[in-house]
């Protein structure tokens, strides 16, 4: 298998220029296996083969490994933590008048980011205080990205969104729901590769200089070079004790670089430095 994995590597970067290796091994075995069980009948050694003179097929693993899912207030105790802690504290440091930054890398079709927007404007209502905010969507699927735009959910998408925010922040047009232009004003949604050395935070952000970036349920599918890779951008895209929020299982990944972590049961980090 070792040996159908290189040859794979080299079909898709050759033919198709895409580089593969940077995805961590076991998920790259597993992405590959679901493809061979798929089209039924095809050996390790011969999907290399099948690759290079199916295009619809290189599509189809590329596509397996860009993985652009969320969900609305995924992780609960990640979310109780900014809204009882990390956002109310942003809003109290800032000057009257002036912006809360984060950026949601790999937002997929809008899920968490709109939920931190959500919870942001909840609390500076709440607060009375003239803080403005800006949430910065990014993703490589423009698919995903175009949904985000529109910001239209069924019901079964919006299982962990709580009756008073579907009032306040949708409006139901027969069996979807659509999220309200005043949060869609404060959100920027658009295309940037974590994997492009040559930027360090998204175009449409100008300068980055967040104070919170969440990069969720990411980090796990690189291997190590590529994780530290873009653990560095994140890091310089935060401003002074700017905050980090990853998935659960990346803890560990983020702990080894310049983080330290704010309430230890959730992966939530502050900048060190």
């Amino acid at each position: 298998m070792m040996v159908a994995v290189a040859e794979i590597l080299n079909v898709m970067n050759n033919v198709y220029g895409k580089d593969i290796s940077v995805y961590e091994r076991s998920f790259l075995l597993k992405s590959v296996e679901k493809r061979l069980a798929a089209l039924n009948g095809i050996s390790n050694k011969q999907y290399a083969g099948v690759l290079a003179e199916d295009e619809n097929e290189a599509y189809a693993l590329f596509s397996s490994l860009t993985i652009c899912y969320s969900d609305f207030f995924r992780n609960p105790l990640t979310f109780a933590l900014l809204e009882q802690l990390i956002l109310p504290r942003l809003i109290d440091e800032k000057s009257p008048n002036s912006e809360i930054r984060i950026w949601s890398a790999g937002c997929a079709a809008g899920q968490e980011t709109y939920s931190i927007a959500m919870v942001l404007d909840e609390l500076i209502r709440r607060k009375e205080k003239a803080t403005n905010f800006r949430v910065f969507g990014t993703d490589i699927s423009e698919n995903s990205l175009t949904k985000a735009r529109k910001g239209v959910f069924n019901r079964l998408e919006l299982g962990n969104v709580n009756l008073g925010r579907m009032s306040n922040y949708f409006s139901q047009r027969g069996e979807n729901y659509t999220i309200s232009d005043n949060l869609k004003d404060s959100i920027d949604f658009s295309f940037d590769d974590l994997l492009d050395s040559n930027s360090i935070s998204p175009a449409a952000s100008i300068f980055g200089d967040f104070d919170l970036i969440c990069c969720s349920n990411l980090l796990f599918y690189y291997n190590a070079e590529i994780r530290q890779a873009i653990l560095k951008k994140l890091y310089l895209s935060l401003s002074r004790k700017g905050y980090l929020v990853t998935g659960e299982a990346e803890r560990e990944i983020v702990a080894k670089y310049r983080f330290r972590p704010v309430y230890p049961p959730a992966a939530v980090f502050q900048k060190i430095g």
